[in-house]
Formats: C-alpha cells, sequence, structure tokens
C-alpha cells in the first residue's frame, strides 16, 4: 500500500511540473509567412492570411533586401487592409525603410497589405518580405 501512495504522489508531482512549464512558455506568434517582392509598383498587394486573434502578438510586416528600378531604395509606404465585404477596411500606412512596421494586434479576419508608394524607383524588389500575427 506505502508504494502505492508513492507512485501518486510521484504522478501528482510530474502532472504539476508539466503544467508549471506549459505556464512559463513564452507566448508565440499565432502565424507567419515569408516569401520575396519582385518587380511591384504601387497598388500591388499581398497575399492574404487568416488572423483568428487567438494571441495578443502584434501585426508585422518586415523587409530584408530591398531595391527599386535604379538601386536607390529610401523608403516604401505600405498599408494594411482587412478583406471585408465591401470597401476593405484600411488600418493606415506606415514608412517601412527594409524593416518591419507594425499595426498592433488585430481582430479576427483576413489580412494583406499593399505598396502605397516607393521612393526612389517606381518599382520595389525584397529579397525578404514576412508578416506575423
Amino acid at each position: 500500500m506505502h508504494a502505492k501512495n508513492l507512485r501518486a504522489a510521484r504522478g501528482i508531482l510530474v502532472a504539476a511540473a508539466l503544467l508549471a512549464f506549459a505556464g512559463v512558455t513564452p507566448a508565440l506568434a499565432e502565424g507567419s509567412w515569408s516569401s520575396h517582392i519582385s518587380d511591384w509598383a504601387p497598388g500591388s498587394e499581398s497575399r492574404r492570411w487568416q488572423d483568428a486573434d487567438r494571441d495578443d502578438v502584434a501585426t508585422a510586416v518586415s523587409f530584408q533586401g530591398c531595391t527599386t528600378g535604379n538601386n536607390d531604395f529610401k523608403n516604401a509606404d505600405v498599408a494594411l487592409y482587412k478583406d471585408v465585404f465591401g470597401p476593405d477596411k484600411s488600418y493606415g500606412s506606415r514608412l517601412n525603410r527594409c524593416d518591419t512596421s507594425t499595426w498592433g494586434d488585430q481582430s479576427p479576419g483576413a489580412y494583406y497589405f499593399t505598396l502605397e508608394g516607393v521612393r526612389s524607383g517606381g518599382t520595389l524588389w525584397v529579397d525578404t518580405v514576412s508578416a506575423r500575427y
């Protein structure tokens, strides 16, 4: 009978340790994707993604390795939109200097971003573009 109580106590301790460990794991983004951009002109749209809003992670778009048609990239205006019935809802544009633009934690829905404008060149190439949501 004593061995049975020890096994039960061990089981409870192991379960408690697993629950404690689960409680201290860092929160991760619900989703993300990465790709590249080739020869984008203002008005071009990214792929759409679905944010179920199961976390508190800000929606962010990151650019790495930016060039323009004349190889003199300065910055780009990038806007976030929510795909809704009727005109899509704009969350405003951000100035991206080949870095990360954020829009805060968004409600559930389908999202995409557009290139609103680019400085020093008419088209944009980005080696790695990623979205986190």
